[in-house]
């Protein structure tokens, strides 16, 4: 096999690399010579992705199925207010290439499912799991003990990170530890909320990302030790770091097949979430209306108080969790529209006060203040 060689201009690129005594041209070599697969080019992977194509890595797989939205950009770095709206993988193709003309790029513009899994991540050296939600996590982990690949893994939540290398076979052949020996079972559903839903500070995804992307270099250089055995932890807000040891758990069942992973995490079938009881709605259209012909109703936002002071409808502010304890608060007497952001936690209190304290004269905002902003107001903020 003829050995790889660098261009001049290549030579050049990588020159800060190459001068590394430990690196120097054959860890340049391996890099440009590896194939990675990053799934996920959102927070983790905006970083993820940047670095890896800075390095050199040579061909650079990236799974995404989403579309590029406004509210990413307070820390999807790869992106900008010219890519709203298009696809992930195309805007950071485009983008990445600009960055680094000699790496090749692969997209997958689609879900990674346990009928696609094994098939698009087969070929690839190691995999890089930027996702942020337990079905993903838990179906990439077993991909890749599957093929025996390495898995870096990386996760993100408000002010805390968290990095670690799994599956990773050392030269002595002995498989470390995987995703399933850190979390043998999922936590129960909506128990950890993810990031859309509980939020995250910016620079934390480029923190985190990137010292992704550095254990992604060491495990194909084979400089260092990667973190394998241990899960590397951040604390942001207070700055506080710590390095906790993992071992394998001899308990665990062989994994030899991909499963459901949404059955597994306890996430209901779309048909099934289908069938819960349905509530009453109103259109954002039907709301203006009433307004306009000055109709007696009232208006409760459900939402949380910082998300009524970026933007709000003259809702009365019961957030969910209070709900119940406020009851007495929302009138039985005449017609009343409960809104949130999007609409699905407004229905879940109008369920929760039609089945707790008999409740019938409850309609849900259909789209919520999102479909507001939208629809009759396009002034309001959202986010």
């Amino acid at each position: 096999m003829a050995q790889t060689t660098f261009s001049k201009e290549e030579l050049e690129r990588y020159s800060r690399h190459l001068i590394i005594p430990e690196f120097n041209i054959e860890g340049q070599r391996k890099l440009k010579e590896a194939r990675v697969l990053v799934v996920g080019s959102g927070g983790l992977g905006s970083p993820l992705l940047l670095y890896l194509t800075a390095a050199g890595v040579g061909h650079i797989g990236i799974v995404d199925f989403d579309v590029v939205d406004e509210s990413n950009l307070q820390r999807q770095v790869l992106f900008g207010v010219e890519n709203v709206g298009m696809p992930k993988v195309d805007a950071a193709k485009k983008r990445l290439e600009s960055l680094n003309p000699h790496v090749e790029f692969e997209t997958y513009n689609t879900m990674l499912t346990s009928d696609n899994a094994l098939e698009i991540m087969k070929g690839y050296d190691l995999v890089a799991d930027g996702t942020d939600n337990f079905p993903t996590r838990y179906l990439v982990n077993d991909a890749c003990v599957i093929l025996g690949i390495p898995n870096v893994y990386a996760s993100i939540f408000r002010f805390d990170g968290q990095v670690s290398v799994f599956n990773y076979t050392d030269k002595e052949g002995v498989v470390g530890p995987n995703y399933r020996d850190l979390f043998p079972e999922p936590p129960p559903p909506g128990l950890v909320p993810s990031c859309a839903e509980g939020g995250v500070i910016g620079v934390l995804p480029g923190i985190i990302g990137s010292l992704q992307a550095n254990e992604v270099i060491k495990v194909i250089t084979g400089i260092g030790n990667p973190l394998v055995g241990r899960l590397f932890v951040f604390d942001a807000l207070n700055f506080d770091t710590r390095t906790l040891n993992l071992n394998k758990n001899k308990n665990l069942k062989p994994i030899t097949e991909l499963i459901d992973y949404q059955q597994f995490c306890g996430i209901k079938p779309a048909e099934e979430k289908q069938e819960e009881v349905p509530v009453k709605e109103v259109s954002v259209q039907e709301l203006h209306q009433l307004i306009s012909d000055g109709e007696q109703y009232q208006l409760i936002d459900v939402r949380e108080p910082y998300e009524y002071e970026i933007s709000q409808i003259n809702g009365e502010l019961i957030p969910l969790s209070s709900v119940l304890e406020k009851a007495n608060l929302i009138s039985k007497d005449k017609k009343v529209i409960i809104h949130c952001r999007s609409g699905k936690r407004s229905a879940d209190a109008i369920r929760l006060l039609q089945d707790t304290l008999g409740y019938n004269n409850l309609y849900n905002l259909k789209g919520g203040i999102l479909a507001y902003a939208k629809e009759i107001d396009q002034s309001l903020a959202t986010y």
